[in-house]
């Protein structure tokens, strides 16, 4: 039975796909983190991986990000983490403070450091994909600025038609394409993102503090009303900064540098010196989005990871690291998967998603909650909140953000995910 045609937003009956041949091939929409990551996985286990980017891929465009000691044990598995802790820096220390300079809290990273067996890393984007995509083998093939235009799906596999009037044809689809995902809208409509009140201004420049060196890492975050400043190691003699700041959606700003220095006039140095710092062309600006959790990631022979399946707010700097912990199970699912026959990969998924949603959707829900708290503006509920931090204990701190960082893939023996299966 032939089945699924797949363009806009029904679901047709077609008997006109041609049947794909025989084999283990993956086509994944995205060259992101996700789908490098998922690229690197499926290479591991015997499939043959396609990934398609709209974009161009060589570009350094991007800004930092943070791994994590979860997103750090992926990298591992895949042999890539010492690369990734060589071009970045590691995040040896992190203070919180308010607009004007005062301490209100530290996050205790030496003690996480000394429970995790490392410490948290930030590295450019950029970087961090050219790692991955550097660690493709010669027959996993990615092809850039190819941006898919629809799908068909059958019992037999799936065909992929692209902007340029090219084909492809695969066992599995893998939406890998983010945000404004072209899989999700293909596959389950124009999902309505949720605008979180905020605008963020990220940019990359060098420049050298003596107060946080590279030698230690890491920096600070500045919290005032309805703003939030953040300062960090990015290495290769380069600092990272971001900049949060309540605004209404879609707002036009002219000149992103005087932007900021405005929405910062005042604050405490290096605050005003990093921002002047830094090109106006490598201040990069978006209104942030998440959207509410999917109750399932796939449909047919085609499912979705990292943002596309799960967007999130960057308040707990998971975007990416979810992205991979996705692509470890999505690959351990397929392992698991008796052949490609419809069944098999219709099984694979379902055990992919009752692994991973649950998860990823409370990463979703908290990240969502500490923006809440992080950018307020009421006088009075920011004294208290910054007096509440100040009194919890590092035990406390660490505590909360276990069920996070201590997240482990290979706590899963064979058993456990077997039962997936039952």
């Amino acid at each position: 039975m032939e089945y699924d045609k797949v363009d806009g937003n029904d679901w047709i009956w077609e008997g006109g796909m041609e049947s794909v041949a025989p084999g283990k091939k993956a086509i994944i929409i995205g060259a992101g983190i996700g789908g490098l990551t998922t690229a690197l996985f499926l290479q591991e286990i015997g499939w043959e991986a396609v990934i398609y980017e709209k974009k161009e891929t060589r570009t350094e465009f991007g800004a930092g990000i943070v791994i994590a000691a979860n997103a750090l044990e992926v990298l591992t598995d895949l042999g890539v983490a010492d690369k990734v802790k060589q071009a970045g820096a590691k995040v040896g220390q992190a203070d919180i403070r308010t607009w004007d300079g005062k301490v209100i809290t530290s996050v205790p990273v030496a003690k996480q450091a000394a429970r995790y067996g490392t410490y948290s890393y930030l590295i450019h984007r950029a970087r961090l994909q050219a790692i991955l995509a550097e660690s493709l083998r010669d027959e996993t093939m990615l092809h850039d600025r190819k941006k898919m235009i629809s799908f068909e799906q059958n019992e037999q596999g799936v065909s992929v038609r692209f902007e340029d009037g090219t084909e492809d044809h695969a066992d599995i689809l893998i939406g890998a394409d983010g945000l404004h995902s072209d899989v999700v809208r293909l596959l389950f409509g124009a999902g309505t993102l949720t605008y979180s009140g905020f605008t963020a201004f990220r940019g990359v420049a060098a420049y050298v503090d003596p107060a946080y060196t590279l030698e230690v890492g890491g920096g600070f975050e500045a919290w005032g009303s309805g703003r939030r400043f953040g300062f960090s190691q990015l290495g290769e003699g380069q600092i990272y900064w971001f900049v949060a700041i309540n605004a209404p959606e879609g707002q036009e700003v002219r000149i992103k540098k005087e932007h900021v220095l405005q929405q910062l006039s005042g604050w405490h140095p290096p605050i005003e010196e990093v921002v002047m710092a830094t090109d106006e062309q490598a201040i990069l600006k978006h209104d942030i989005y998440d959207r509410e959790p999917l109750s399932s990631w796939s449909k047919g022979r085609v499912v979705l990871l990292g943002d596309a399946a799960h967007p999130m707010l960057p308040n707990l700097g998971q975007g990416g690291a979810q992205a991979m912990e996705d692509a470890y199970v999505l690959a351990k699912c397929l392992k698991e998967a008796a052949d490609v026959s419809f069944a098999s990969i219709r099984s694979a998924y379902v055990s992919y998603e009752a692994i991973r949603i649950p998860r990823a959707n409370r990463v979703v829900r908290q990240s969502r909650r500490m923006g809440r708290m992080v950018q307020m503006k009421n006088p009075m509920t920011i004294k208290l909140r910054n007096l509440l931090l100040s009194l919890f204990p590092d035990s406390f701190k660490i505590k909360q953000l276990h069920w996070l960082l201590g997240y482990r893939m290979s706590d899963w023996d064979r058993k456990e995910w077997l039962k997936c299966y039952d």
